[in-house]
């Protein structure tokens, strides 16, 4: 399988994708992204030697609705037919801007609210596709993903019920902890980062950054995300260093132990240019905290790069940081909700992943090998040399 190409292979089955109404607009540019991508293949000789009269569509979104009663139960209805389908649904589960009405007050969805929707829609398609895959960017719960203490251990627990509703894969992006897929030992299970997606914007938006190890270093916030600077750090051949939180383990504040201070760990920062990478911004404390941290020590510009930007606790802390120059650039992508608010902020940049999704759903369908997509060295090293030949 892993030799074959689009034009080498049919389609598993007739593509359908249900994009939930917390994805709506992210929804949409992937189905305008395969619409172009088949219509574009059908007109050079990339056009599949095995043609299905369903294959190119104008749409391949699924009509549905998750309608509420007054009580705030919900359910879901499927408005075509599905059956045989190849299906993918979409779900963003940390959309605040979603409500509903309940008790004639406006309620705004919770994250479990999100996912029982995501499972309704599961049980209105009554086992008729022939597979259903579910693409959850921000995978459900993906913070709670070990057990310390006495505690749930809700992620594992969310995508056991999943595989045993009927979902095949389960597809997410920069998860926490990639080991939440033991889990599900025996399913599918894929995570994919999004490395080259914001090397290609950080470069575009940032023409004066010179990517060698005088000018750049990469930060991890946390021990946590030491992987994942490491990867940035080797792939653009510049140092990195690390944050490290001092907590107080002699008293817990909502379930935590309390953060006393941030330590910086590596080489000097003085004069340089810094990126720091993070799957998510939640309340955005830790991530100014590190970025205060840095510019105490020098730092020239700092730029923010985190996956999903949650923004839970409302933007004025990051206008206050940006007026005291803590930071220049925050990047965060369209995996999950952005406010218009944020959007219009001086210092935010969005990070379009609609392509990479359409990339990967027209891949699965046609049941060819997604190895190339996850291996995105060869991509980055390319628009490193260009980058370094324009200079």
């Amino acid at each position: 399988m892993s030799g074959r190409k689009f034009k080498d292979s049919m389609p598993f089955a007739p593509l359908k994708i249900v994009a939930m109404n917390n994805c709506k607009e992210l929804g949409d540019k992937i189905n305008e992204r395969i619409v172009s991508r088949r219509k574009k293949a059908l007109e050079t000789s990339e056009k599949p030697s095995f043609m299905t009269a369903d294959y190119e569509n104008d749409n391949y979104l699924v009509d549905f609705d998750t309608p509420r009663r007054g009580t705030g139960e919900g359910r879901a209805i499927v408005h075509e037919s599905v059956r045989g389908t190849d299906m993918f649904i979409i779900a963003d589960t940390v959309n605040y801007s979603e409500t509903y009405q309940m008790a004639g007050s406006e309620t705004h969805m919770s994250p479990d609210d999100h996912f029982s929707d995501l499972k309704r829609i599961i049980m209105a398609c009554s086992g008729h596709p022939r597979r259903i895959t579910v693409i959850m960017p921000f995978l459900y719960e993906g913070r709670q993903h070990i057990r310390v203490i006495n505690e749930s251990l809700d992620c594992a627990q969310a995508m056991q019920e999943l595989i045993a509703m009927g979902v095949e894969t389960i597809i997410t992006f920069d998860a926490h902890d990639g080991r939440v897929q033991n889990a599900i030992p025996n399913d599918g299970f894929d995570n994919f980062y999004t490395t080259f997606q914001f090397m290609n914007e950080i470069l575009a938006t940032n023409k004066e950054l010179k990517v060698d190890s005088e000018h750049l270093t990469i930060v991890s916030p946390d021990e946590g995300g030491m992987r994942r600077a490491v990867y940035y750090a080797n792939q653009l051949g510049v140092d990195m260093g690390m944050c490290y939180r001092r907590r107080d383990y002699s008293k817990m504040v909502h379930g935590e132990h309390p953060v006393v201070s941030f330590e910086y760990l590596g080489k000097p920062v003085e004069g340089k240019e810094i990126i720091i990478v993070d799957d998510m911004i939640a309340t955005g404390t830790s991530v100014l905290e590190v970025a205060r941290e840095i510019k105490k020590r020098g730092a020239k510009k700092i730029s923010i790069c985190a996956t999903f930007g949650l923004f839970s606790n409302g933007l004025k802390e990051f206008d206050r940081a940006y007026e005291e120059h803590l930071f220049d650039y925050i990047y965060t992508t369209n995996l999950c909700y952005c406010p218009a608010e944020l959007k219009n902020k001086p210092y935010y940049y969005n990070v379009d992943l609609s392509r990479y999704i359409a990339l990967i759903i027209d891949t699965l369908n046609h049941d060819t090998s997604v190895n190339e997509i996850h291996d995105a060295n060869a991509r980055i090293r390319e628009l490193i040399n260009k980058r370094n030949a324009e200079k």
